[in-house]
């Protein structure tokens, strides 16, 4: 982990430097606050579709994951059946992995459900963000506030959730913080972050499971 300066004389997080693809990324959306449902609930789908790939393998294909999935709206996507399945399932412009398309419709379903129940999933899912932090020194895979999400998703029946894929969601959509110490993004995008946890992060009540890990 380190900061590289790029040629147009910015430091970067060393993973957003060079790729053109990965700077306009790096630059303009990760770690940048989200709150929009459509596109938490895309994010986290891309990101079970990523499990064992490079993201930058499913940035290339987001726009065509966006058309054949409806622009990621969670009412639509909850009525794909079988058809749908097999329409996705011949498209080469996406990740052709009938567990992960089937997987993206359940959690199309669940997602409405969270959206009952809490009234957004933005309300949901900022519920869970970190609070303030210093710059990391390192990045992990996961922490324990990913493994609790995750364990919360799983209980809710959502499906290709793992620790490490929700953990990348959180850093993607603000929920965290990861840009390193010098990297010119920071502080953007920490101020998008705060102007967002003051409009939905209320500390919750955290007992622990009965195997001893927080669940909210």
């Amino acid at each position: 982990m380190r900061i590289v300066r790029g040629d147009d004389g910015r430091d970067r997080c060393w993973w957003g430097a060079d790729d053109p693809a990965y700077r306009a990324y790096h630059d303009t959306e990760w770690g940048f606050a989200v709150t929009d449902d459509h596109r938490l609930f895309e994010k986290i789908c891309l990101e079970g579709f990523q499990a064992g790939l490079s993201w930058l393998t499913i940035l290339r294909k987001r726009d065509r994951f966006r058309e054949m999935f409806c622009g990621f709206d969670p009412e639509a996507v909850a009525r794909f059946g079988d058809d749908d399945v097999a329409r996705l399932l011949a498209d080469p412009g996406i990740v052709r992995h009938e567990g992960k398309i089937r997987s993206t419709i359940n959690n199309a379903a669940r997602a409405l459900e969270l959206i009952a129940e809490r009234g957004s999933l933005a309300a949901f899912f900022w519920s869970w963000a970190e609070g303030d932090a210093p710059a990391p020194s390192e990045i992990p895979p996961s922490t324990d506030t990913s493994a609790a999400l995750a364990r919360d998703l799983k209980r809710r029946g959502w499906t290709f959730v793992g620790p490490t894929t929700v953990y990348a969601f959180m850093q993607a959509m603000g929920l965290v913080n990861d840009h390193l110490e010098g990297c010119w993004v920071r502080s953007v995008a920490e101020d998008r972050r705060r102007a967002v946890l003051s409009e939905f992060h209320r500390p919750l009540q955290v007992e622990p499971d009965p195997d001893g890990a927080p669940i909210r």
